[in-house]
């Protein structure tokens, strides 16, 4: 256990206690933000930057993964509400060359719940993870594919493609990219130190990402396919596999300035706790006078989206209560991330960041790391005391 710096209200004391219980020093640095009610109730940190041997604290950068698809969300649902997108209309309205091989008829919806069948790219293309820094190249291969299954048929998490598919359909219906879209009319109004497209002059602020466990292979996971009795020479397993190694690929060059400058709206903002908790706060109330959603709008986001479906052949049904739920663009609570019940909506991402929302009792959250120790199949073992210990401050709340 490290020491805590920042700030709790009274009575949140027990959430700083089990976060810094549940830090062990040597995975890095932390941040955990805490509003309730669009007021800050707990603003703590622990740990080091250790690529950098310095402090890791409330105002250091890391990249976010995946909660990055969280505030895409939030991005789009702030268009859809000033006219400017639709979610019923399809894709090909704002980008025509994308009404190929069967994608004629995918929404915008489609696109937000992972169920439009482009989880990742043509097998054999070459897209690996450095191709996600070219964004023409990105978006016209997915243009130009014949997505896996037939689309809203299945689901499966669409790891980088989220962000070009959803990124370009917001450029060519509103002229300006998705980074820019977030700056104007999400961060700005909030004052948020969160980016999809760092700035030079941010830059230094960051705690790069790190990891002990060798980055996966694609002969790694056509290995684990093989053992599950899956033929890997499925157009889906071999996809997978590529989709998989090429995050991974993409996960090491984001510890670089080239990976943090683009825009790459699936998994490369860069902020901390206290951006994520004041975002997600001012989603379901006011925040400083600012409310980004709409009552309804909100509604309409966490609405299950997926539960109906399953992931497409030849993927076998995933473990009872493990299976990740989608609303529009959101992920909605599961076994391995309970956030505070039913009610509740956000985005984890790689390696162990969380952010989320849950509007019946007023609490939003954060949590920034740079220790990439989350493995996808367990709850965060750092997340796990402090989670408990929120839920039960919110229940006697």
């Amino acid at each position: 256990m490290g020491d805590v710096g920042g700030q709790v209200e009274p009575g949140f004391e027990s959430i700083r206690d089990a976060f810094g219980a549940g830090h062990p020093s040597e995975v890095g640095g932390a941040q955990l933000c805490v509003y309730r009610d669009g007021r800050p109730m707990v603003d703590i940190w622990t740990g080091r930057d250790v690529v950098n041997d310095r402090p890791y604290d409330g105002d250091t950068l890391t990249v976010l993964m995946s909660c990055t698809k969280g505030a895409v969300a939030i991005c789009v649902h702030r268009l859809v509400e000033r006219g400017e997108l639709d979610l019923s209309s399809p894709v090909a309205r704002w980008w025509p060359e994308f009404a190929r091989n069967g994608k004629e008829g995918v929404t915008l919806a489609r696109l937000l719940t992972h169920a439009s069948g482009l989880f990742g790219y043509e097998v054999g293309s070459g897209m690996d993870g450095r191709s996600a820094l070219d964004w023409d190249r990105a978006t016209a291969a997915l243009a130009s594919m014949r997505p896996y299954w037939a689309p809203g048929s299945a689901y499966l998490y669409h790891f980088i493609t989220f962000g070009f598919l959803i990124g370009e359909v917001v450029r060519r219906a509103t002229g300006k990219t998705l980074g820019r879209q977030f700056a104007e009319l999400v961060a700005g109004p909030l004052g948020l130190d969160l980016w999809i497209g760092l700035p030079q002059a941010e830059d230094h602020r960051v705690a790069p990402h790190f990891r002990s466990a060798p980055a996966m292979t694609k002969a790694d996971v056509l290995k684990t396919f093989a053992a599950l009795g899956l033929d890997p020479s499925d157009r889906l397993i071999q996809g997978l596999a590529e989709t998989m190694e090429a995050t991974e690929e993409l996960i090491e060059i984001m510890t670089g300035r080239e990976g943090r400058a683009v825009e790459i709206p699936a998994g490369n903002g860069v902020g901390n706790a206290r951006a994520l908790a004041r975002m997600y706060a001012a989603c379901i109330g006011e925040v400083g006078g600012v409310r980004l959603l709409r009552p309804e709008t909100v509604e309409a986001a966490r609405a299950p989206r997926t539960d109906a479906l399953s992931g497409p052949p030849p993927l076998p049904p995933a473990p009872p209560g493990d299976a990740q739920r989608f609303g529009l663009g959101f992920e909605l609570p599961r076994r391995l991330i309970p956030m505070l019940g039913k009610g509740s909506f956000g985005h984890p991402g790689a390696g162990g960041r969380i952010a989320f929302a849950d509007p019946e009792s007023g609490y939003a959250v954060g949590y920034a790391c740079n220790g990439m120790l989350w493995d996808g199949r367990n709850p965060d073992p750092r997340w796990v005391g402090w989670m408990d210990a929120l839920r039960e401050v919110a229940g006697a709340a």
